[in-house]
């Protein structure tokens, strides 16, 4: 081989390296998004193993956080726990751990105690946040005279007095009140596309932002386009709350704001007005979105393919976990 053809191989392959090493460079360098208020800053990395895969697996679930500041993210194994700087503390896994489609966490005295939704095993849980105890399983509840073919919850909160609202989002889409002790109180709620119905009440949260607060339910595949609804705690409609959304998938609260996850590849924040004023991460290609198969080495800091769930620290910063084959959990920090 001439000198001159051994100077080009050797440029080519130093410029692929150089490319190689942008390429790189680029998935652990933040990736700034948001406006106004609402600004944020990724953290690369964050949650992934020492060996660099994720340490969640599947995923099709929740993030809750508790008082200390750890981070609970629901995968298809179980529950993992991770510390502020992403490392795992502990897991609950398998049995009753699985497959938890949406968690709350609220505090009884020194305790704090995760409600989960269940929709594979048809289910609703509580369990203990720091000793993984389970003490409460709510079934479909035989005393509301309903004959159900099918029984999938997706979404779960909890009232004030400890009233609890398990929502059947993956099939009748009635919303089924229960007491604090888990006997059944009462339902509301059909399948449809009216004003008063739902297609797909796939999220839930209570809605503190007002006096007395209201429920806040996602109506996922509402036609033409999904949307947001306020209830009061009785079960009655309340208002419509934002249209236009694509595919909300659940709701957190903190403060005046919400951020709500969509399963179009983004998160919509709004104020106490309901107005969006940021969204986050917007997936502008249709391959990617709404795409349960994006694997690791496809994710792009910064961007998301389907995002599930979501819940704020004491800081403002924001989890954010994807609907996804190998187990997305994203940290946002605010910027302030």
């Amino acid at each position: 081989m001439s000198p001159l053809k051994s100077f080009g191989c050797l440029a080519s392959l130093l410029f692929l390296l150089h490319v190689g090493a942008l390429r790189a460079e680029e998935k652990t360098r933040p990736v700034r998004m948001g406006c106004g208020a609402m600004v944020f800053d990724t953290v690369p990395g964050w949650g992934l193993r020492a060996d660099g895969r994720s340490a969640l697996g599947p995923t099709h679930g929740a993030v809750v956080i508790d008082r200390a500041g750890s981070i609970y993210v629901s995968a298809n194994k179980g529950v993992v726990v991770f510390a502020p700087d992403g490392k795992v503390i502990r897991e609950f896994l398998g049995g009753d751990y699985t497959g938890l489609h949406d968690m709350e966490i609220r505090g009884e005295g020194d305790d704090e105690f995760i409600y989960g939704a269940r929709n594979v095993a048809a289910e609703g849980i509580k369990f203990n946040a720091r000793t993984g105890e389970v003490v409460l399983h709510l079934g479909f509840p035989k005393e509301s005279g309903l004959e159900l073919k099918k029984f999938s919850p997706t979404a779960i909160t909890v009232a004030p007095n400890g009233d609890i609202y398990l929502s059947d989002g993956y099939a009748s889409n009635h919303i089924f009140k229960f007491d604090k002790a888990g006997k059944y109180v009462m339902h509301f709620g059909t399948k449809g596309n009216d004003l008063k119905q739902f297609n797909t009440a796939h999220g839930m949260t209570l809605d503190t932002r007002y006096e007395p607060p209201r429920l806040l339910i996602c109506d996922r595949n509402h036609t033409p386009q999904g949307r947001l609804l306020h209830y009061d705690l009785e079960g009655n409609f309340v208002q419509e709350v934002v249209t236009g959304l694509g595919m909300p998938t659940s709701a957190a609260i903190q403060g005046d704001f919400v951020s709500v996850p969509d399963l179009h590849g983004r998160v919509v924040i709004l104020d106490k007005s309901n107005t969006i004023i940021a969204v986050l991460g917007h997936n502008p290609d249709p391959a990617t979105r709404m795409n349960y198969n994006v694997k690791q080495p496809q994710w792009i800091e910064g961007i998301f393919s389907g995002t599930h769930g979501s819940y704020w620290d004491q800081d403002g910063n924001l989890y954010v976990q994807d609907w996804n084959v190998d187990g997305r959990i994203m940290k946002l920090v605010r910027v302030r």
